[in-house]
């Protein structure tokens, strides 16, 4: 079959966004044309829409497609999504009114099918996995940051802590906290800004909390227990692993990655400074083949258990995510962060099936009644 023509059996795929006065529409370009090549390769007809031109009650839309050399993009009206493909870009975004109530819509509609209707905030995340035993023992001791006492009761187990926001993203404002009760200033939280990260050392909790005061100004914050996690020379490492339903709409493993955190880095995420590694590489220096065999199975069983109990505690339709996972030095597997709106994986293999993936779980949702 010519690429170029749809199959009229198959769904019709809107991968929604914001619009832009300026370019037509927000969110990453380069991510949506290769979704849309995907697509046509495989018989859908796939475009951009954005939620100011998606008309529910109209049976054609405009919608947005690349040119063949993909650097311009045409306005083209298309008929109404049968399926939605949610890339609201951020959390600003999304929490507008009219973002808010056009995703509503489309959860009501009948004849629309649309997952991953939201970001996930840490705190919510957490209070689902403590839900299931079987996911609670991969949960770090977490709190909400509410105040200095917050900080001393978990410092009484804990000698080191990370401080997160709740609605952060790729490491933003994450602050790491060591207690040394041998020291004139005992208490050393390191704050990262970029790439670069600045040690702050205070003699007491008043004048530490202060200082995170001003450090996460309004934004909530959890706290949560610091896990010694394994190294590669000398640096610590944690797996990336990404989640989708495939056309069985079942969970599945599409690819695991490792990052490797950078020089002084206090997270793996690769704007901070970490790098992309093979994971059986940083796992085998740690623990030897046979055992990293071992721990990647463990870490690819605990992911699907974690994606099921996400998606069954919140209530809400997904179809994709990705997860951070930490392996310590007993070869024990920690959940830290999962992401509803994943950003791309540049592992050739992962990238490719995680695009074919939109399309299989899309056909397989496309045949369900609501």
């Amino acid at each position: 079959m010519n690429s170029r023509i749809p199959d009229p059996s198959k769904p019709v795929i809107a991968i929604l966004t914001t619009s832009d006065r300026l370019q037509h529409f927000r969110g990453n370009r380069q991510n949506f044309r290769d979704i849309i090549r995907t697509g046509k390769e495989m018989g859908y007809l796939v475009y951009v829409v954005t939620v100011r031109d998606l008309r529910l009650e109209e049976p054609v839309v405009t919608g947005y497609v690349p040119s063949a050399s993909g650097k311009l993009w045409y306005a083209v009206p298309v008929p109404r999504p049968q399926v939605i493909y949610n890339r609201i870009p951020n959390r600003e975004e999304e929490e507008k009114a009219p973002v808010v109530r056009k995703i509503a819509e489309c959860l009501e509609h009948p004849d629309i099918q649309l997952y991953n209707p939201c970001f996930f905030n840490k705190w919510n995340l957490f209070e689902w996995l403590k839900e299931s035993k079987a996911t609670a023992r991969h949960v770090p001791k977490t709190r909400r940051l509410r105040s200095a006492a917050t900080l001393t009761a978990m410092l009484k187990n804990h000698d080191s802590l990370y401080l997160k926001p709740e609605k952060g993203k790729a490491g933003k404002g994450i602050m790491r906290l060591r207690y040394r009760p041998d020291t004139l200033l005992p208490f050393r939280l390191q704050i990262q800004s970029g790439k670069k990260n600045t040690t702050y050392k205070a003699a007491s909790v008043e004048r530490l909390w202060a200082r995170i005061g001003r450090a996460k100004g309004t934004s909530r914050y959890i706290v949560q227990q610091a896990i010694g996690l394994a190294g590669y020379q000398g640096r610590p490492f944690d797996l990336r692993v990404l989640l989708q339903k495939n056309g069985r709409g079942a969970w599945a493993v599409t690819g695991t990655g490792a990052r490797l955190a950078g020089a002084r880095s206090i997270t793996t995420h690769v704007p901070r400074g970490g790098s992309i590694e093979d994971p059986s590489t940083m796992l085998e220096g740690t623990f030897g083949a046979e055992h990293a065999a071992d721990i990647l199975k463990n870490v690819s069983t605990t992911a699907l258990l974690v994606a099921r109990q996400i998606e069954r505690a919140s209530g809400f339709m997904l179809g994709e995510m990705s997860m951070d996972l930490g392996v310590d030095e007993q070869g024990g597997v920690w959940f830290f962060e999962a992401n509803s709106r994943p950003m791309k994986f540049d592992e050739p293999a992962i990238r490719k099936l995680s695009l074919e993936r939109i399309f299989q779980y899309g056909l397989h949702l496309s045949r369900q009644t609501k």
